[in-house]
């Protein structure tokens, strides 16, 4: 452990990033919802409530589907202030309450109509298909979304390669494409006026522009401008290798310490594959490194890679970054391969920083020559916690004996699952305000 006189810092005042970022979300879905409700008592009630309630159910789960898009955008501005893994996380709940209004749409008004045609609701869904332009269309974009919905419950999603799941998942945007023809052919509310047909014009190429804007668009344009390519791959340990890479103007890639990316290294066999590793290293204006442990089929490939290789990446994507700091000293605690964004905060971040790094055995405590020359060069304190999974070292008690002022800082946790949620537990416990504590889970789909 190393430790010498901290370098006493003041982070940004204000309102914080995620706090404005999410205040907005908020405030753009409830101003949409108000505006939805407007239009639809303007366009007049039918006679039948349950043709009214289906209809207004429709209505918002197409508002809904609309923010759903928003926020698997892929837009910076959001990203950095609230994280891809808490906006995945608020998109999949958000895809949850899309499925009910739209099963409560078809729902609804398919027993509106057959009470009084004395059909039963099959015999009227069918007549309705048949005779209402756009209903067929409405009926197989439900059907996907019931797909979709399906396969992402978790006892599905966690038996499908992310790569299956997201070939699944691409079938939601036929189905937005499905639903909005449908709307447009057959919504009472969406011809009501000219104001209203422009709105849903406007809030359904809002929405569809951000997905194409931040997820091909942007990643086209600066894959494009960059042109990474592999310089070098060094094998770290037995189970973890770094590789290094070069581009072009990268001083103009707005990545930070912290951020990961989604890779794909352009082989015959691997162009296909996309996996998030963090930056192992502050971003310098002329390289970037990545770090990871062969822990599946893409990791192990990564020390075959030669220099050379071309690199397609997609980010910088997280919110782990020092953007959200709110008081001057940090804890930064670290398991495992976890360590990689930790090691590039520690070189970015001002202010007096502990380094709390658990590994099973000494030998598993990656990068740890560089961690201790940063720690240092920047008056750090850096404690390497070895032992088995049991007693728990990082438990309340071991945390306030290693940084007894932890309360009075921000802290930083990244590695294993298990860990990390014992981490935020021992951290609730001590009384670490919430703004305070920074996590990020990185993961493809949650």
């Amino acid at each position: 452990m190393t430790t010498v006189a901290p370098r006493s810092t003041t982070p940004a005042t204000g309102i914080r990033p995620s706090v404005l970022a999410r205040a907005g979300l908020s405030t753009c879905l409830a101003v949409n919802a108000a505006v939805v409700g407007y239009f639809f008592v303007q366009a007049g009630f039918a006679s039948n409530a349950l043709i009214v309630l289906g209809r207004l159910a429709g209505l918002y789960g197409a508002l809904l589907m609309a923010f759903q898009l928003l926020l698997v955008a892929r837009l910076p501005w959001l990203d950095r202030r609230i994280g891809m893994d808490r906006l995945t996380s608020w998109h999949r709940w958000t895809g949850f309450g899309v499925l009910w209004l739209l099963l409560a749409h078809v729902v609804f008004i398919v027993l509106g109509y057959a009470d009084p045609a004395g059909l039963d609701p099959v015999d009227q869904l069918v007549h309705l298909a048949e005779t209402v332009e756009g209903v067929l269309r409405a009926v197989v974009a439900l059907a996907l979304i019931l797909v979709v919905g399906a396969v992402s419950a978790r006892f599905a999603r966690r038996r499908l390669a992310y790569e299956t799941w997201h070939f699944i998942h691409l079938y939601t945007y036929l189905a937005v494409v499905l639903a909005f023809t449908h709307q447009v052919a057959a919504g009472t509310t969406f011809a009501a006026s000219s104001l209203a047909t422009a709105y849903w014009y406007v809030l359904w190429g809002g929405a569809l522009g951000a997905v194409c804007a931040g997820r091909v668009v942007l990643p086209l344009w600066r894959n494009w401008r960059h042109r990474l390519v592999v310089t070098a791959v060094v094998p770290e340990s037995d189970q973890v290798v770094s590789v290094h890479m070069t581009g072009r103007r990268l001083d103009l890639l707005p990545a930070r310490a912290g951020q990961f990316f989604l890779w794909r290294f352009l082989t015959r066999d691997r162009w296909w594959q996309a996996n998030p590793y963090s930056l192992s290293a502050a971003p310098d204006g002329r390289t970037l490194r990545l770090t990871a442990k062969a822990s599946g089929d893409g990791s192990a490939a990564l020390r075959g890679l030669r220099p050379g290789t071309r690199v397609f990446a997609e980010g910088p994507y997280g919110a782990f970054t020092t953007l959200h700091r709110t008081r001057p000293d940090a804890v930064l605690i670290a398991g495992g391969v976890g360590v990689t964004p930790i090691r590039a905060l520690l070189e970015e971040l001002e202010g007096h920083a502990v380094v709390l790094y658990r590994v099973t055995a000494d030998r598993d405590a990656v990068l740890h020559d560089e961690l201790r020359g940063l720690a240092l060069s920047r008056g750090a304190a850096l404690h390497v916690i070895t032992g088995p999974a049991r007693p728990d070292r990082l438990a309340p008690a071991e945390l306030t004996r290693l940084v007894p002022d932890i309360a009075d800082r921000d802290v930083y946790v990244c590695g294993p699952p298990a860990m990390t949620r014992a981490v935020l537990r021992s951290l609730r416990e001590l009384g670490v305000p919430g703004p305070q504590i920074h996590f990020e889970r990185f993961s493809l789909a949650g």
